[in-house]
């Protein structure tokens, strides 16, 4: 289908990962518009299109007495859904369900207390865009998320209408990732789980008294016990599947949780810890972070206007997948003397200036666990590496060939026990070499004002005549 993003003039499924999201009032008055493009393939200037991707996507194979495949089935393609195969990074349709909720979170836009426009979708109206945007093959998939309207229980409820909708009369059986809310019973979220591929519960801050500060409505209690509830209901479904084939799938894509990162003083460490922490007790799939956008102000939040940290955010992604697959822990990446991230080096590359007793590590002979903690070196170029000296000795040139980016190894390995040709093997030149023109400028000018800024004793010595 030749049908053109008006705005971004690219077609629409032309990335492999994307998703449409808007929210607010503008989506109460554009509903009967949308209805009359049915026809035109514009994409309506409400929407935006944003990145998100997504690290697990579960089939879901429904059988069902009918001739026509069901909308989102595995054996329902068209050239859109092939990518989705091969990239496994379904495009979702993110969707805010009300933004008139009932708590008042201080770093919201939607808290209650704020004067803004407030707009509610029927579970029909919400049910009805996403089909009209999966037949456009603009998306993939539904990722469901709502304020609270009323209490937890009267949104989960118009939640689950929605999911019932897509699922039982329209029959899509596509990606749907849903967000429980807090303090809603668990009967509804176990109802929610069967219908959804994936859940959340979003911790919102990392920790307790910034929560209380930040959001007195929310306690850590109703984030976590949703949390428990739905990792047994997980391994129990697991378990069912196994004595019987065709037992009701449960969260069949798991769990996941987002953190707001900006907001409040904690540092990166108690981040990563919380991080580890849940990923242990609760079996999260994934950890999501977002940089805090000043949208209110506040006494306790930064000033209207501070920029995004979305570096620190990036860098923080990075950690998150060092532990994941890299066999870091939090207390190797970060410690109480460095309790944040270089944000001119990735995590990695910081940490392995910071242990450089460590190095260099002579390929042909290291172990697969050794090898992972090289910059430059990740899980498959791993696997080759030791895949391929069984066959004999690699050198420098045969690591390229593996896939093994030589711009960071080349510091940090040895082969046949000789370092790279013409390289300095000192801290600095390291740093240097690592970083870019933009960044070694950036922490050039950070020291020299280091340097020349007066610090508080500087000023009373001058102020008292001292200096």
């Amino acid at each position: 289908m030749q049908s053109y993003c008006k705005h971004h003039h690219r077609r629409p499924g032309k990335s492999a990962v994307y998703s449409l999201c808007f929210f607010g009032i503008h989506m109460k008055m554009r509903y009967e518009r949308i209805q009359q493009q049915q026809e035109q393939h514009t994409c309506p200037e409400a929407y935006k299109c944003r990145n998100k991707a997504q690290t697990s996507h579960a089939f879901r194979l429904f059988h069902s007495g009918y001739d026509q495949a069901p909308y989102g089935s595995p054996h329902h393609y068209s050239g859109c859904k092939s990518r989705k195969r091969a990239l496994n990074v379904p495009a979702q349709f993110s969707f805010h369900k009300s933004n008139a909720c009932c708590s008042g979170c201080t770093y919201c836009v939607n808290r209650r207390s704020n004067d803004t426009p407030r707009a509610t979708f029927t579970p029909r109206e919400l049910a009805d865009l996403t089909m009209q945007f999966y037949r456009r093959n603009y998306i993939e998939g539904l990722f469901l998320s709502s304020g609270v309207v009323q209490s937890p229980d009267h949104t989960c409820e118009l939640m689950l209408e929605t999911l019932r909708i897509l699922r039982v009369e329209y029959r899509f059986y596509g990606y749907i990732h849903a967000k429980a809310i807090p303090g809603a019973s668990p009967e509804l979220l176990q109802a929610l789980a069967l219908f959804a591929d994936r859940m959340s519960v979003n911790i919102e801050l990392p920790s307790r008294q910034s929560l209380a500060l930040l959001a007195p409505d929310k306690s850590r209690q109703d984030i976590l016990a949703p949390m428990g509830f739905l990792r047994d209901g997980i391994a129990r479904g697991k378990q069912e599947l196994v004595r019987y084939r065709h037992a009701p799938r449960f969260a069949p894509a798991g769990q996941s949780t987002q953190m707001i990162v900006g907001a409040t003083p904690e540092s990166d460490l108690q981040i990563l810890r919380l991080s580890a922490a849940l990923y242990e007790k609760y079996a999260l799939k994934r950890v999501f972070f977002s940089a805090y956008l000043p949208v209110a102000e506040g006494k306790h939040l930064p000033a209207p206007d501070t920029k995004p940290p979305l570096l620190r955010e990036h860098r923080l992604y990075q950690a998150d997948w060092l532990m994941r697959f890299y066999q870091f822990d939090a207390s190797e990446l970060l410690d109480e003397a460095h309790p944040n991230f270089n944000p001119y080096l990735d995590p990695k590359c910081d940490w392995a200036l910071r242990h450089t007793e460590q190095f260099p590590v002579e390929v042909n002979k290291a172990d697969y666990e050794v090898l992972l903690r090289v910059p430059g070196i990740g899980v498959t170029s791993a696997r080759r590496i030791v895949k391929a000296r069984r066959a004999g000795t690699l050198d420098f040139d045969g690591l390229k060939k593996l896939g093994v980016v030589l711009k960071r190894a080349k510091y940090f390995t040895l082969c046949r026990g000789r370092a790279f040709p013409g390289i300095v093997m000192t801290h600095d030149a390291i740093l240097r070499a690592l970083l870019s023109d933009a960044a070694l400028e950036s922490m050039e000018q950070a020291d020299q004002l280091s340097l020349f800024d007066p610090t508080m004793e500087d000023v009373k010595a001058c102020l008292t005549g001292q200096m």
